[in-house]
């Protein structure tokens, strides 16, 4: 550990080194020149490609980069005696993940704990302590988890450990390092409005849910605020929309982000279209941060973020080519 100004500085010049390899923004396009899975593993780890079936392959490459990375996260935390409580409410995104799985698999009388990505010292879960949930959440914020759910409970749980966990995110981002407390705030308000617009787009297309049921789906800050609110607002403000009527849409805030629009061609939003113009603007975002407020906690944030993306590059390419094989 050191004091907070040399691990702000080592911090900086580690993850700029690792950020330069990364696989993410236009450097994404890197991947994509991988032909099969096995050139696909040698690019990413440099080391002897195992021996195995290519949809095992597949999933190899998908936990390995996964572990690779929060083993470097947890590393660059470890630096700092006190680290900002985001860079660690960041990181336990996997935490809750992991809870999800874990009462998923009893819930189906599984008796093989799954593979879980264990964040060590920073965990908010007892691994050890499978198949016992009670034992396996205690003593956290998420004791109150200590059942196995039925089926028809598990939407409902789930739905509550996204808003928990979001609550904690900005939570932690309101109280972040206050040379760049109001970056980190904007990125993290833009991200969670981002989810909401892309939330209620699946729920009301792919799975013809009203306007009520969708509401029920999203994350406030203040319920009360309706379309004011600063995560929903936005969201609420398009389920009125007409998804193929391209008038009602050209002039939304975020119309640039749209699926392209043929005039006497069919047109209908397209949620994964959205999400993935999205995705490409917040990366852009991270790095511009990163690169204007370096030896800050903020750099972590960044870091954080744009580990993400390459992490679904990834998984996006390994399912390409797992596909493109069969």
């Amino acid at each position: 550990m050191m004091d907070k100004s040399a691990a702000d500085a080592y911090v900086y010049a580690k993850v700029s080194g690792i950020l330069a390899n990364s696989y993410s923004g236009k450097n994404a396009d890197k991947l994509y020149s991988a032909k099969s899975l096995t050139e696909l593993y040698s690019l990413l780890f440099k080391t002897e490609v195992p021996s195995i079936p290519e949809n095992l392959l597949a999933k190899k490459i998908e936990e390995k980069s996964v572990f690779t990375f929060v083993e470097q996260y947890c590393q660059l935390v470890e630096c700092y005696a006190h680290p900002q409580k985001i860079l660690l409410t960041l990181l336990r995104l996997y935490d809750y993940s992991n809870l999800k799985m874990l009462a998923g698999a009893l819930c189906m009388q599984e008796t093989k704990c799954p593979e879980v990505i264990d964040l060590g010292k920073y965990s908010l879960l007892n691994y050890k302590n499978w198949p016992n949930l009670a034992k396996i959440t205690e003593n956290g914020e998420l004791s109150w988890y200590n059942k196995v759910p039925d089926i028809s409970e598990q939407q409902v749980l789930d739905t509550k450990l996204d808003f928990q966990y979001l609550h904690s995110l900005w939570k932690d981002a309101c109280a972040s390092e206050q040379s760049v407390r109001t970056q980190i705030k904007s990125l993290v308000a833009e991200e969670i409005k981002i989810r909401n617009i892309v939330w209620a787009l699946r729920l009301k297309i792919y799975y013809k849910m009203d306007n009520e049921s969708i509401c029920q789906k999203l994350f406030f800050e203040n319920p009360k605020s309706a379309e004011t609110d600063v995560f929903a607002g936005e969201a609420l403000k398009i389920l009125s929309k007409d998804i193929s009527n391209f008038d009602e849409w050209k002039t939304w805030k975020y119309s640039k982000m749209l699926n392209p629009h043929e005039e006497g061609v069919f047109w209908e939003v397209d949620p994964r279209w959205l999400e993935n113009s999205f995705r490409t603007g917040l990366v852009k975002k991270y790095s511009t941060a990163f690169h204007k407020y370096p030896l800050t906690s903020l750099s972590l944030v960044c870091f954080f973020r744009i580990k993400q993306d390459e992490l679904n590059n990834i998984r996006h390419m390994t399912e390409e080519l797992r596909l493109g094989g069969e």
